[in-house]
């Protein structure tokens, strides 16, 4: 899943100025993050579950993630950097719109939380971290490869590191694309390339070549008579993929 890529960089600025357009809204649960902000739910009590048993901690406590070091790749205006951090983790969020980055340190502000924000990109940076978060970020990147490659090399040993996406399938183009941009307006035109969705087997060979040991992908679908998102076994769109580092 090369793309020819002569800077040898992750970044695509076509996909940067298109987020760094809608950067105001991360925030408005009745803006253009209007679907991000019904997702983040249950993908944040998955990640907060499968983080749990990674590293075997007790379901009690307060600060459950305290002793733990986080990096929220892409996180745009911090969605799940602040939940992360009220749990307890040393959290730093990157993301390659400076606009994105200028938003959430403004939040954090605000809502008194400490969280390390930097407007970069994994192949820039040199800390190891515990846990990584690569959520709805590897579809909008210039080099698949690199990305892997250089956010494993900021990965602990035994660190377990996830991948949330689109998969490149016939369903995900009909409501991904159709459905979610065209139809139901939830997500600008535009938003979203088909060709550049991953298929998870994509995701998992490449990351075989980097260390990255496959634990567990699912599926997330969304309810339309419970207006809910909700875990499956269905990963035509939406899933995530994680991975532990030998």
């Amino acid at each position: 899943m090369n793309i020819d890529n002569k800077n040898n960089q992750t970044d695509d600025l076509r996909e940067i100025n298109k987020f760094s357009e809608m950067a105001s809204e991360w925030w408005d649960p009745n803006g253009k993050f209007a679907p991000l902000h019904k997702f983040n739910p249950i993908r944040q009590e998955y990640l907060v579950d499968k983080i749990k048993n990674h590293f075997s901690i007790l379901p009690n406590g307060s600060y459950p993630f305290k002793n733990l070091t986080l990096l929220d790749v892409g996180c745009g205006g911090g969605l799940i950097a602040e939940p992360m951090t009220r749990l307890g983790a040393k959290v730093t969020g990157i993301d390659a719109s400076e606009k994105n980055i200028n938003v959430a340190k403004f939040h954090a502000e605000q809502m008194n939380l400490k969280i390390k924000y930097l407007c970069s990109t994994p192949e820039k940076l040199n800390e190891q971290f515990d846990v990584i978060l690569c959520l709805e970020i590897i579809e909008h990147v210039a080099d698949v490869d690199l990305f892997i490659k250089s956010c494993t090399k900021l990965l602990k040993k035994n660190g377990v590191i996830f991948f949330a996406t689109l998969n490149r399938t016939a369903k995900s183009f009909l409501f991904a694309i159709v459905g979610a941009e065209y139809i139901l307006n939830w997500l600008p035109k535009g938003t979203h390339d088909w060709n550049k969705f991953l298929k998870p087997n994509e995701i998992i060979s490449t990351a075989s070549n980097y260390q990255l040991a496959l634990k567990e992908t699912v599926g997330f679908k969304f309810n339309i008579f419970l207006r809910e998102w909700q875990k499956s076994r269905d990963t035509d769109v939406n899933y995530t993929v994680s991975f532990k580092k030998n």
